[in-house]
């Protein structure tokens, strides 16, 4: 098994005369991309206690590394989640932690048709967030009324997500918005500041993951506004 990186700020504590805790639970991210998600998800994590996340609930990113850095086939990404679960250098309780396994749903789309087995087959034991077409509509969402100027008008268009060179439809729409290559700009990160707005905004349009087939589709702003009533209880 290679090594994973997981990344936390989990307690972080200005003197070391401070207590230590344990969390009650962590929640695990495990992501399809390499970049742009890592680059997010590192700056949810690091800004956890601007978003009121409870104390003893703690946000961890584990990176691929190695042989495994460029697993993304869904099918793989969850097998390699289920894999870390015994992996003990991240000490994973099975009784109350979480597996979120983050990916993009355009492949079934184009290609693939067991698109409701492995969502099955995923949330088995996990979490599973998926973007239809892909993360940069969530991304998208955290623009102020992306939801009116940009989807809701080229919902047909974003679900297609065709390519025009080599960017795609969705890709481009980020792109006019934030003016950076969100593939290669770390600093596409700091829209988790913005991660209210992409919550109250994807609640807009479809967040049935069930029911994700030609539509355009998003549920990780669901599931980080979950982790946020998590209580610890």
């Amino acid at each position: 098994m290679a090594p994973v990186r997981s990344y936390t700020n989990w307690n972080s504590r200005s003197t070391d005369h401070e207590e230590q805790k344990e969390p009650y639970r962590k929640y695990f991210f495990i992501c399809e991309g390499a970049n742009t998600e890592t680059w997010y998800f590192r700056k949810l994590i690091d800004i956890r206690k601007s978003l009121n996340i409870h104390p003893l609930i703690d946000i961890r990113l584990l990176e691929k590394t190695e042989e495994d850095k460029d697993i993304s086939f869904p099918r793989k990404l969850i097998a390699f989640a289920e894999e870390q679960k015994n992996n003990d250098e991240i000490s994973f309780d099975k009784e109350r932690d979480k597996m979120v396994i983050v990916f993009d749903a355009d492949i079934f789309e184009k290609k693939v048709q067991d698109y409701n087995e492995v969502i099955a087959l995923g949330e088995e034991e996990n979490i599973i967030a998926v973007s239809n077409p892909a993360f940069e509509l969530f991304l998208l969402l955290h623009f102020e009324n992306a939801y009116k100027e940009d989807i809701e008008p080229n919902a047909e268009r974003i679900v297609r997500n065709e390519k025009d060179g080599n960017q795609t439809f969705i890709y481009k729409l980020l792109l006019e918005r934030i003016g950076i290559n969100s593939k290669k700009n770390p600093s596409i990160g700091e829209l988790a500041e913005h991660v209210d707005t992409a919550i109250a905004q994807e609640k807009k349009i479809n967040e049935n993951i069930y029911r994700c087939k030609g539509r355009v589709t998003c549920n990780i702003g669901k599931i980080i506004e979950s982790i946020r009533n998590d209580t610890g209880e």
